[in-house]
């Protein structure tokens, strides 16, 4: 095999591969010998067919995968010998006019192979990154504050005579209307609303306030602009109100008793199972921010240019879902006060960043045999059919014939390995912020939602 290095530019390789074609001729022949113990052929005995009548039959199905088994294999030992590792399946062309010559064994196997390698990524000192590591105290009010939360959601109504009022639940008819048509999904009966729970758009619930029951009246909202029904962002709409009947809430009294309701054996028992949820909420808040703090220590700490494939799969990936977004809630780019050209100069910066620290933790992780055990992977597919009750044994079939499926439950366990090893390194200082803080959504993370 004679191999040719045709382009080096930047992290673009092209590569000029000849393998002679007495190599190929030297295959077919081992081929077809071996095809010959073991060939059933009618007039010919077992391990007598001649070699000729063999290679009229099948020689060019056989050098078709000689061919392609050779292709293959040079491209690895070439990206072996060069000591280089591409970013993505380097490509391969073999002109068209050449291929019937080859595959006769008349002439050379030639062809070109392209493709970006890796960059060589030099790691800075991880012990000279500072992090801070964002951590809020759980309340007693806090806690006081969710069992209350419980309460409200499991309490009794009962009906009561007169106006509702903020709090109250109220059962009513509704139908909507645009422009005087009613609209899908804009009508029901015997509807329940706890008056103040903000269960409808802007501007519904108030105007019901004060309703009895046999009451009818007609109100005005308009959907807010961003409604995610784009036959109805904006619009002003008519509801056509029937109110059947009014009903209190009982208050719930919290005791023992009340906890026993959930199965726990005293209301103690159940703060304490209530203070150790809401401590996981901030314990993932915790990591969210300090990890996201670390990327962005990596980011500004290692600046090397991407393969420009790498870039472009993930930036087409990140496009392709914005788009599907913006044509189901039927907004525009001038809805977001910004162009196309604007938009796609963002998210292609963000998906550089995507793509280099993924090199960066990928590297990390393998420098120092970081790896993600088979057992680890379990657990998470089988968090995944607990997902999914009913429907556990497709997904499963889902996951066994999608090996695809299966790195995308082993990536994040790999990226959690490589962070929790980073932070050991690095130097992470604790800082105590309010709860408000710790669940502030940072800047760019609101935009990237939005």
């Amino acid at each position: 095999m004679n191999v040719t290095e045709t382009l080096s530019d930047g992290l673009k390789r092209e590569l000029a591969v000849v393998i002679p074609a007495s190599d190929l001729g030297a295959k077919l022949t081992a081929y077809l010998d071996e095809m010959r113990t073991r060939a059933r052929i009618n007039g010919f005995r077992p391990g007598k067919v001649p070699a000729g009548y063999l290679r009229k039959l099948y020689g060019r199905q056989a050098m078709t995968e000689i061919v392609n088994e050779a292709v293959t294999e040079a491209v690895r030992k070439v990206a072996e010998e060069r000591n280089e590792k591409p970013a993505l399946q380097p490509s391969v062309d073999i002109a068209d006019e050449k291929l019937e010559a080859i595959l006769s064994g008349n002439e050379d196997l030639a062809f070109a192979v392209s493709y970006e390698v890796l960059p060589e990524i030099v790691l800075a000192d991880l012990s000279a990154i500072t992090v801070a590591r964002p951590v809020a105290e759980v309340s007693e009010a806090e806690i006081d504050e969710e069992i209350a939360g419980i309460a409200k959601s499991v309490r009794n109504f009962e009906e009561k005579e007169g106006p509702v009022a903020e709090g109250d639940r109220l059962t009513f008819d509704f139908l909507g209307k645009v422009d005087g048509e009613p609209f899908e999904g804009g009508a029901a009966e015997d509807f329940q609303l706890e008056i103040g729970s903000g269960r409808f758009i802007p501007g519904f619930e108030p105007q019901l306030t004060g309703m009895a029951a046999g009451d009818e009246k007609t109100i005005t909202v308009t959907f807010p602009e961003d409604y995610g029904a784009a036959n109805l962002a904006g619009k002003e709409a008519t509801f056509d109100i029937k109110a059947k009947k009014v009903e209190a809430p009982v208050d719930v009294v919290l005791d023992d008793e009340f906890a026993k309701r959930f199965g726990i054996e005293s209301l103690e028992k159940l703060k304490e199972a209530v203070r150790e949820q809401v401590s996981g909420r901030y314990t993932a808040a915790t990591r969210q921010k300090v990890k996201r703090a670390l990327l962005d220590a990596l980011d500004e700490t290692h600046k090397f240019v991407v393969p420009q494939q790498l870039l472009d799969t993930e930036f087409d990936g990140i496009w392709r879902q914005l788009e599907a977004d913006m044509a189901r809630s039927g907004r525009t780019f001038a809805d977001e006060e910004t162009t196309e050209e604007e938009a796609r100069a963002e998210y292609r910066t963000i998906a550089e960043r995507r793509v280099r620290l993924g090199l960066v933790l990928s590297h990390v992780g393998e420098t120092n045999g970081l790896e993600v055990s088979d057992e680890e992977v379990q657990r998470a597919l089988q968090d995944e059919l607990r997902r999914y009750p009913g429907q556990e044994r497709q997904i499963f079939e889902y996951y066994r014939k999608n090996p695809q499926a299966v790195a995308a439950l082993r990536a994040p366990i790999y990226e959690d390995k490589v962070v929790d090893f980073l932070l050991g390194k690095a130097n992470v200082e604790d800082k105590t912020v309010t709860k408000e803080e710790l669940f502030a959504a940072d800047e760019d993370e609101a935009a990237a939602k939005a």
